[in-house]
């Protein structure tokens, strides 16, 4: 179906996205399998092309241009091209939205050039050991002590922790017993600041390419000055970005059907059983035909939800309802697209081995499917 979200200039980043990941991401992309990481090179070409920076201020950079939409044909490129640039996503679809919204006028000056160059590598410290979804159950603390904070605490599952230069951490800076939202405050903490450690590098089923680690802070002195807004305030900015980082992962999730499916009208075609191409069964073409419509209902609703984001219109609930459907349509086509290769699916050295096991996490992160159904039930009123 045809779509309308895109101008001529987001179609001529496609274009730039396209060759670049056509022609440095493709073919190196099973070594970063291998290393559990993408290079750090990576970010600064990205950089150098104005990939990373299109939100960050023009004196910075940047391109100046807050439009969600070019992160989305970023991450449309990667899928059409069966790759998935997950700490890219976390970086500029996630993270960057906390510097641009609540940084000060020093600590732009101070890292939006990097950010915008791929020099400065970032990471967002959320989930602790224990509490998963449930925020407002933070352990980690941030005791005030003068100018500095004092940051004591664990973290799991963190996108890019191996890398990053910057990881903005969550901690409770105060407790008010009536309300367990207030009193958790942004810290940007350094790497190299005395006590903070990277630890475990997790293996992961999936998304190979992004590094995933285990964070330690023991009495890590933070500048006041690399605070993030106001103290005790975080909740209510983590809820505030939460919509698009929802849609990241519906964009990321319907692009990846939309690349399965590809791949597999390929290979029928081409596959042979009992003497005819798969693609000549009646039972594929419906498959097909199934799958298809899928795809182009989630992309309709995926569309209609991006221009929302663009709007400032989006709401917490709807972007969970995206959010759930998306990634229910991923799950479903992929285990089908699967399927048609039958035994081949298995094999790691097909794609569509890769899309499965990368497609998991989908209904995990940003929220669990569950975690989208309570919002969207909360909005009906029950």
């Amino acid at each position: 179906m045809r779509r309308e979200i895109y101008t001529p200039d987001h179609e001529a980043f496609r274009q730039l996205a396209r060759e670049f990941i056509d022609k440095e991401v493709v073919p190196n992309y099973p070594a970063w399998e291998k290393d559990g990481q993408m290079p750090r090179t990576v970010f600064e070409q990205l950089g150098a092309l104005g990939l990373l920076g299109t939100a960050i201020p023009e004196e910075f950079g940047g391109a100046g241009l807050p439009d969600y939409r070019y992160n989305a044909v970023l991450q449309e490129e990667a899928q059409r091209a069966l790759v998935t640039l997950s700490t890219v996503r976390t970086q500029i679809d996630v993270i960057l939205p906390y510097f641009l919204e609540y940084a000060n006028a020093e600590q732009r000056q101070r890292w939006f050039p990097g950010l915008a160059s791929g020099r400065l590598l970032t990471a967002v410290a959320m989930t602790e050991p224990g509490t998963g979804s449930d925020l407002a159950g933070m352990r980690s603390t941030a005791v005030r002590d003068g100018d500095e904070y004092v940051l004591n605490g664990a973290k799991t599952f963190i996108t890019g922790g191996l890398l990053a230069d910057l990881v903005v951490v969550v901690a409770r800076s105060s407790t008010v017993p009536e309300n367990r939202r207030a009193g958790l405050t942004l810290l940007v903490v350094e790497d190299g600041m005395p006590g903070f450690e990277k630890g475990r590098v997790l293996e992961k089923m999936g998304c190979k390419v992004q590094d995933t680690v285990e964070l330690s802070f023991d009495n890590v002195r933070v500048p006041v000055a690399n605070r993030l807004g106001e103290e005790g305030a975080a909740f209510g900015y983590l809820g505030h970005n939460l919509p698009q980082e929802r849609m990241t992962v519906a964009v990321g999730s319907v692009a990846q059907a939309r690349a399965a499916l590809t791949a597999t009208i390929e290979y029928v075609k081409e596959r042979k059983a009992f003497g005819t191409p798969v693609a000549s069964f009646q039972n594929t073409k419906f498959e097909l035909a199934a799958m298809s419509t899928e795809i182009e209902a989630a992309q309709a609703l995926v569309d209609n939800a991006v221009l929302a984001l663009v709007e400032r219109r989006l709401s917490g609930a709807d972007a969970a309802r995206v959010k759930l459907f998306a990634t229910e349509v991923q799950a479903r086509v992929v285990d089908r697209c699967l399927q048609l290769f039958g035994g081949y699916g298995y094999m790691i050295e097909y794609p569509i081995a890769r899309l499965y096991t990368d497609a998991r996490v989908a209904r995990i992160y940003a929220g669990t499917s569950e975690v989208m159904k309570v919002i969207i039930a909360k909005s009906l009123g029950v």
